[in-house]
């Protein structure tokens, strides 16, 4: 009995550290500002406060796949957190 019990907990505590693994291990993915002048760019954090003119909607990623290049203004070239403005990046 004593080792069926060991090799309980022995499972019991790889699948505990192979599922904090997993939830570590994740891929990055960015997700698709876009502002109301149809401006998009890529966006990590969708917690950032935009100008309320600005009119900016979030999109999952795969959105992009299925809009890229449909009358949007594709934006790519930035540094860091900030939008765009009628094609110049305004930096946070």
């Amino acid at each position: 009995m004593t080792r069926l019990k060991a090799a309980l907990a022995t499972g019991a505590m790889a699948a505990v550290m192979t599922a904090g693994v997993l939830a570590t291990a994740t891929p990055a993915s960015a997700d698709v500002a876009c502002n109301r002048y149809g401006e998009c760019w890529r966006v990590h954090d969708r917690t950032i406060t935009y100008p309320g003119e600005l009119g900016v909607t979030f999109h999952e990623d795969a959105w992009w796949d299925t809009h890229h290049p449909h009358g949007y203004h594709w934006r790519h070239d930035h540094d860091g957190h900030g939008y765009y403005r009628h094609g110049i990046w305004i930096g946070l």
